[in-house]
């Protein structure tokens, strides 16, 4: 495994409150959470970060691993002097998330996963992904985010919005986003999600198609004592087209901080 990198990241909230740390998915950058601090950082301090070739975060040469992912975040952690935290992460985060879970459970609080899988769907596809992306640039994946990311009604309705989302697209490097295809191809929990023992609370979108309400239930299933919720009218980046329906549900699993 590579050296851990420290991701960019943004801060927001108070200083005395307990820390949310966001982990976005894959072609987004931290922009992806501005609806959670809006809402959730009057009570949480919220810690964002850029994937390792997203944003503003280093660009190390590919291919990566989710756990050199997941320990850019524990790096970060130690960077901000920061012991335990909430996590939430979606898609590629919440893979991040899966993996704190299971090896570093001793720095987090809850965990909630987002828009994600313990095995994400026909993984020979991602390496062909990563070529792809490396051979045409991030501007080649654009045409296929409607009605993935986000619900063709949201695109209607927020076009504005739906923009925002495709320029962290287009604005993540090519190497970047060639390594969290790797990442994800290689990535597989369904063997050992019984051994997390964080509260968790397992998210879906109704209508993504990208991870599907029962391929996430797979991960929930496998949680013991995890919480299940599917979200209404939204796809795979529900934190952001459903934000209102979506901090509901996390600040209730923060604040009680139990198994279902």
């Amino acid at each position: 495994m590579g050296a851990a990198v420290i991701p960019h990241h943004v801060i927001d909230g108070p200083e005395d409150a307990e820390v949310l740390v966001l982990g976005p998915s894959i072609g987004t950058s931290l922009g992806l959470f501005d609806a959670q601090v809006a809402e959730l950082a009057d009570r949480w301090r919220i810690v964002r970060f850029d994937l390792r070739g997203h944003g503003r975060s280093p660009v190390p040469p590919g291919p990566y691993s989710i756990a050199e992912l997941a320990a850019d975040v524990v790096e970060l952690l130690d960077s901000l002097g920061v012991e335990r935290c909430h996590y939430l992460g979606v898609s590629i985060g919440g893979a991040i998330g899966q993996w704190l879970g299971l090896h570093h459970a001793e720095r987090l609080l809850t965990l909630t996963i987002c828009a994600s899988a313990a095995q994400f769907a026909d993984p020979p596809q991602w390496p062909a992904r990563a070529a792809a992306v490396r051979a045409a640039g991030t501007e080649s994946m654009v045409p296929s985010r409607l009605g993935t990311w986000y619900t063709r009604e949201f695109a209607a309705a927020r076009p504005d919005e739906a923009e925002r989302l495709l320029g962290m697209l287009r604005a993540t490097s090519a190497e970047g986003y060639a390594g969290c295809c790797e990442a994800i191809g290689t990535f597989d929990t369904r063997a050992s999600l019984g051994r997390i023992t964080v509260p968790t609370l397992v998210l879906a979108g109704a209508d993504d198609p990208a991870t599907p309400p029962d391929a996430v239930r797979v991960i929930a299933d496998g949680i013991p004592g995890a919480r299940f919720e599917v979200v209404p009218d939204a796809a795979h980046l529900l934190t952001a087209e459903r934000p209102s329906a979506v901090n509901a549900l996390v600040a209730d699993h923060l604040t009680r901080r139990v198994h279902a």
